[in-house]
């Protein structure tokens, strides 16, 4: 499965509460993402939470495209990437 950066940039900043309430949006996304086979990996979030760079398995950018569509959520850019772990050279 193609593996992607998503960025994305939250003009009000994206504010998901430490609480019941912010685990049960991410689950919500997490759901609706399965609808077109899209995994959320992981996310990072600047320390103003203006921007975020989410990883994401999915089989085609327009798959994240229309996760992303259906949980309210922007995208500033979609870009492929594989994995470079220094620890194979070792």
């Amino acid at each position: 499965m193609p593996r992607y950066v998503v960025e994305r940039i939250f003009k009000n900043g994206l504010l998901i509460p430490m609480s019941p309430e912010g685990q049960r949006i991410c689950l919500g996304v997490v759901d609706n993402n399965l609808e077109d086979n899209v995994t959320w990996v992981h996310s990072y979030v600047s320390d103003d939470k203006t921007k975020s760079f989410c990883i994401y398995d999915a089989p085609t950018p327009e798959a994240v495209r229309k996760s992303a569509s259906r949980n309210n959520l922007p995208i500033e850019k979609i870009t492929e990437v594989n994995v470079l772990d220094p620890y194979f050279y070792i």
